[in-house]
């Protein structure tokens, strides 16, 4: 049988090693990549020798394109007993989408319902696997701890406030059409190739640029947010898992342990010879060498969004119980391997 999968969001982190896991999985593995004045496919440019690559331009935003690419994959595989179509394009920087909020809604929201009745209307409603990359934004303020699948959604963003309609409409395309629909709400999930403007990547880039003299300081917003970081290439494997069992359903991923913006920077800083001290409060709080006393890091409310999620701790359990999915990458390792890749 034909194993073939639909990416969107294949040039982002996760759909990079997405389609890393299914081509050595033998899928014949399509993906959606946006048209754009800068080349951005840096993070599949390995893959492109790999002939069971298909790549083809379009846009969640776009009901026609989705609806041609995925007749050009019915012609394709005329046997074609099943199709796995993963939703990871999104509008995905949670400060941005303040002040983006009708693009956010647009991509994130609507662009699953373009995505779903593309599906729907090309005729591979029977055969098609559908996973919807939600979020622990979608918890925002959140009202228990630890969240699991069982937990009130509270969105405190025009991001996490359009991906609540993206996680809806895949439920309701499940019980009104019948579909296999998944819902992943995936904590955070790092790595070297997290984007720039990313905290993690902002703090991994930011030591390197010191450590190489270009800079002499790194700017933060809110140090004290608590976070649940799990590495991206753990969480594609529960992705992959979720589409594989018999009845469709919605999976938190998390590590179930979190760790505060102020430990990342601790951490990171540490592995390249830094032993960092606070001193002041609030916006004035400074972190510095003890070493030799450097003024190092630097709080400013240009990087505060206007709502903030305080604390996000997610309860994995039913991943683990019925997915068989375990994170297999401690917060250390991953740190790690995030300096070692900006910091070599």
């Amino acid at each position: 049988m034909v194993k073939v999968a639909l990416i969107t969001g294949i040039t982002g982190q996760d759909g990079s090693y997405l389609a890393e896991l299914l081509l050595e999985k033998e899928y014949k593995v399509w993906g959606i990549i946006r048209r754009s004045s800068q080349i951005n496919t840096h993070r599949i440019d390995h893959l492109y020798v790999n002939q069971n690559l298909i790549l083809r331009y379009g846009d969640l935003s776009d009901s026609a394109n989705l609806l041609h690419i995925m007749y050009e994959i019915k012609s394709s595989y005329p046997h074609m007993e099943r199709l796995e179509v993963y939703n990871l394009g999104a509008m995905s920087h949670v400060k941005v989408s303040f002040e983006m909020p009708e693009y956010t809604g647009n991509i994130d929201g609507l662009g699953v319902l373009r995505l779903l009745e593309a599906i729907r209307s090309a005729g591979l409603s029977h055969m098609a696997r559908f996973y919807q990359a939600s979020t622990s934004e979608l918890y925002g303020k959140v009202l228990e701890v630890p969240q699991s699948e069982k937990t009130q959604f509270n969105p405190l963003s025009p991001y996490a406030t359009a991906k609540m309609y993206g996680f809806y409409i895949t439920k309701n395309y499940r019980e009104s059409y019948g579909m296999y629909c998944c819902n992943g709400i995936l904590f955070n999930h790092e790595g070297p190739r997290r984007g720039e403007t990313f905290v993690t990547r902002k703090i991994t880039r930011g030591l390197g640029m010191i450590l190489r003299g270009e800079r002499d300081k790194l700017v933060m917003g809110n140090i004290d947010s608590l976070r649940d970081w799990g590495s991206a290439y753990d969480f594609v494997r529960g992705m992959w898992l979720m589409l594989q069992q018999e009845k469709p359903d919605d999976y938190v991923l998390s590590t179930n342990e979190y760790h505060s913006v102020r430990e990342f920077i601790e951490l990171a800083f540490g592995m390249r010879g830094f032993d960092i001290g606070w001193k002041g409060e609030g916006l004035s709080e400074i972190g510095f060498d003890k070493k030799t006393g450097r003024e190092l890091i630097f709080v400013s409310d240009k990087y505060f969004r206007p709502n903030e999620v305080e604390e996000l701790l997610g309860d994995s359990t039913k991943a683990r119980t019925i997915l068989g999915w375990n994170p297999e990458t401690s917060f250390r390792s991953l740190v790690e391997e995030m300096v070692n890749a900006d910091c070599p």
